[in-house]
Order: structure tokens, then sequence, then C-alpha cells
């Protein structure tokens, strides 16, 4: 009797720290937010990033209220409960699904929008969606303690811990891809230094506070105590919710201080060498010039330099240059021939 106690005491605690924080948190956000509002061109057309940053704001906000209110009430009727338990673990996979977007653009942004990479990650967060959706809902059933709802997972097979182990293995695929193609870039400038350490250090922070608490409520989840079982949801909700939009707002942040947008992140590569066919390319007798491949003007055409804008890129956008430097040797006096070319 006095382990349990103690328990709803210790729930009960998790949760009014978890509604303090998310409140205190959306308090301190409320200027990002308007950022966000304010750089939009009209009320009808506003990009990606804006669109997520305001669901994953406003659909945590309703997931911790349904699920709190649940919870701290003490009017549920078992017929009421059974017309309620389900809003919570409905609007927390809803939760999940804004989250998942806002690492899959990332990821996919980062990744320099590989069209391998892209169908791989739309089927994985497909595959990943339909696993949440089946694993928390499958075998709830409500439960009303001393006038609260608390939608349970009660039976023979406990589903609800899986759900959490799915939404960890997608945190970890996407951290190791954006992590993986991240380490690869070779900074031009310090600018760009500074933003791929922040995309590193902001995947890194989400997956080990996500995991951290998702570990919690899968330990939780594996019990059959149903009155124990949600004590660490609101925790996991209020992280979710703080660490996704930060992502965002960081990107943003790093934009505004630069004075620009930063679609168009320029990394380098090793200059390649070239054997032959570039004196067509030159039209005086310059010492050094420097060319772009196909797939460089590809890139370079879609830039913000060149008017064009794109609401996929969640303030990411990389560039890849490749130089190729060509130094003409000494002319022979008194010939109006070109000296050697020699690469390097």
């Amino acid at each position: 009797m006095e382990r349990r106690l103690l328990l709803n005491s210790t729930e009960k605690y998790l949760r009014i720290a978890s509604i303090s924080v998310a409140f205190y948190d959306y308090i301190i956000t409320l200027p990002a937010e308007w950022r966000f509002y304010r750089k939009q061109s009209s009320n009808v057309h506003i990009s990606l990033s804006c669109a997520l940053f305001i669901l994953i704001r406003y659909v945590s906000v309703l997931t911790m209220t349904f699920s709190n209110y649940g919870y701290f009430s003490t009017a549920f009727t078992q017929q009421a409960c059974q017309q309620y338990y389900l809003l919570a673990p409905i609007f927390k996979i809803l939760q999940t699904m804004v989250s998942q977007v806002i690492l899959g653009v990332r990821t996919f942004n980062i990744a320099r929008r590989n069209r391998r990479i892209g169908i791989a990650l739309l089927l994985l967060y497909l595959f990943s969606v339909s696993l949440e959706w089946f694993t928390d809902i499958f075998h709830r059933t409500p439960v009303v303690v001393e006038g609260n709802c608390t939608p349970a997972n009660i039976g023979k097979v406990l589903t609800t811990w899986f759900y959490y182990l799915a939404v960890m293995s997608y945190d970890l695929v996407m951290l190791t891809i954006s992590i993986t193609h991240l380490l690869r870039y070779n900074p031009l400038s310090s600018r760009v230094e500074r933003l791929v350490r922040v995309l590193i250090y902001d995947g890194i922070g989400y997956f080990i506070a996500l995991s951290a608490v998702n570990v919690l409520n899968l330990i939780l989840y594996h019990t059959t105590d149903f009155e124990t079982q949600s004590a660490g949801a609101s925790i996991a909700y209020a992280v979710t919710w703080i660490m996704s939009q930060r992502i965002l707002i960081h990107v943003g942040e790093m934009a505004e201080s630069d004075g620009h947008h930063l679609e168009n992140v320029v990394v380098a590569r090793p200059a390649r060498k070239v054997m032959s066919g570039l004196r067509s390319q030159f039209g005086s007798k310059s010492h050094s010039k420097s060319s772009r491949s196909p797939i460089d003007a590809e890139f370079m055409s879609t830039s913000p330099r060149n008017g064009h804008r794109n609401d996929m890129e969640l303030g990411i956008r990389v560039c890849v240059e490749r130089s190729v430097m060509v130094d003409y040797g000494d002319e022979p006096e008194h010939s109006d021939s070109w000296g050697k070319p020699t690469v390097t």
C-alpha cells in the first residue's frame, strides 16, 4: 500500500514538473514563434518550417492537456472514460508523427536531397508510423480510479512498450544518417563550420533526451501495473515538444545571425584533376581559373541568390562546389602560342 502511494505521488510530481517546464518553455519561445510568423510572405502560403513549428507546438499542448486532464480529474465515470480514454494516445501519436517529419526532412536536406535516401526515409517513416499506431492503440482499456481516466495497456500481450521501441529505432536511423553526412563535409568558412556543429549537437541532444524518456516509458509499460504505466508519459510529451521545436529555432537563429537565409550552405571537396580540353574554356591569358560541374550548376540554380526558394528547406541547404585550378606555365618570348597548362 505504501509503495503504491509513493508511486502515485511520484507520478503526480512528474506530471506537474512536466507541465511547469513545458509552460515555461512555451513562454520563453513566444518571440521565436513571432519571428516565424513575421518571416512568412503571406498568411496563406507559409513555409514548411513554420507549419511544422506550429504543429509540434500546439499538437503538444493538446496532447499534454488531454493526458493530464484525464489523470487529475476526479469526475470521470466508466462511461465517460470509455469515450475519452483514447484521446491522449491518439494525440501522442500525432505529436510523434510531427516530430518525426521534422527529423526526416532535416535528414533529407542534410543528405543533399538524395533521391534514394529520400525514398528510403519515406518508407521508413510510413512503416514506423503504422507500427506506432498499432502498438499504441491495440489492447488499450479505459480504467477509472478515484474519478480519473487512464488508458491502460492490460492483457496477456503488452504492446505499448513496442511503441517506444519503434520511436527510438526511427530516431537512431535519422541520427546515424545525418551525422554520417555531416562528418563528410569540409567547411570553407567558420559560419558553415558553426552550422554543421549546431546540426550535429542538435541531433545528438535530441536523441539522448528522447531516448532517456522513451527508455523510462518502455520499462513502465512493460509492467502489468496499470496505475504506474503512464507515470512518465507527460515527461515524454514535454521533452518531445521542446527538443523538436528547438531544432527549428536553432537553425532560424543561425540564419538571422548571418543576416540571410541558410538555404545554400557551401562545403568543400578536393579539386578534380583535368587532363585535357581546358584551353577552349578560357577567353584570356589568366594564370588560374575555376569551373563548376553541371551538378554544381544545378545546385546553384536553386539558391536564393537566383530568386528561388523552396519551403522544403527547413533552413538547411547543402551545396557542394567543386573547384578546378589551372595554372599556366610561362609563355615563350615572341610567341603567340599558349603555354602548356599544368593542372593542380
